[in-house]
């Protein structure tokens, strides 16, 4: 990536080595923005990709990616204007109906999104909504499972970012639909916890279109030098707020039109 950062290359590396321990320990550490208040947005995308290059080096292999903060209460509630985004690595992904043992987990929350797979590359700026839409090959009902390396999830903007957009895994439903036969604006969420009804939502609470979220998402990269790929997954953003799981804990939310994702939790 590049883009200027402001603390010393030494410290963003011990940084994302801290952080990089925490996840392979299920550990947290302490907000990085309470030691460091400096540290800006840059920085933190230059920890994330330390973190990621560790990753890699352990011999995961970058899929896609996510974007995060995308709802406008959650921008107020970090501050910003606008959202973040993370790498997904091919140590993340479930499919539906799969069990998931807690201990990969540290303090995890289930989001439902829409998660787009591309078939073509995307290469900002100047992306529009058409070229995602045609980038596209399909879209799939998807869980995200946020976790955070940050204690008790006490983060700043900045400190999210680092962690990789707080990416935890994601689960994958079974089908894959056409995005130019959908309205993605309208289309209703529902997420059930155990049986019950916990988190209604619709396309429109992500950047009032998940559309504009990966527009967003290409155009940012490419302005960094990076793109997306043909074959790579992206997580568009939550349709809803966020559910706390815990091991026993069974979940299924289905997208209208799009399908279901089912995931349980040991």
């Amino acid at each position: 990536m590049n883009a200027a950062t402001g603390l010393p290359g030494g410290l963003t590396d011990a940084l994302a080595d801290t952080l990089y321990r925490a996840l392979r320990e299920g550990s947290t550490v302490s907000p990085l923005t309470e030691d460091h208040p400096g540290l800006s947005i840059e920085d933190a995308y230059a920890i994330q990709q330390r973190l990621l290059a560790l990753r890699v080096r352990d011999g995961e292999k970058i899929i896609g990616k996510k974007i995060g903060v995308t709802s406008r209460a959650v921008m107020d509630m970090l501050g910003v204007a606008q959202p973040d985004f993370g790498l997904l690595t091919d140590a993340m992904v479930y499919s539906s109906g799969d069990a998931i043992p807690m201990s990969r987990l540290i303090q995890p929350k289930a989001e439902g999104e829409i998660a787009f797979v591309l078939k073509h590359d995307l290469m900002g700026p100047g992306v529009t909504a058409a070229d995602v839409l045609r980038a596209t090959e399909g879209v799939m009902a998807c869980f995200e499972i946020v976790d955070s390396r940050i204690k008790d999830w006490k983060i700043r903007i900045q400190d999210t970012v680092a962690d990789n957009a707080s990416c935890g895994i994601f689960v994958l439903g079974s089908s894959l639909v056409d995005a130019r036969s959908l309205d993605l604006v309208t289309c209703g969420m529902v997420l059930e916890k155990n049986g019950e009804v916990a988190v209604t939502g619709a396309g429109a609470a992500t950047m009032n279109s998940p559309v504009n979220a990966v527009v967003w998402l290409a155009n940012t990269l490419g302005r960094l030098g990076m793109g997306l790929k043909a074959g790579e997954i992206v997580l568009s953003g939550a349709l809803g707020a966020m559910v706390p799981v815990k091991a026993g804990d069974n979940l299924r939310m289905t997208i209208s039109g799009i399908g279901s994702c089912a995931v349980r939790f040991t």
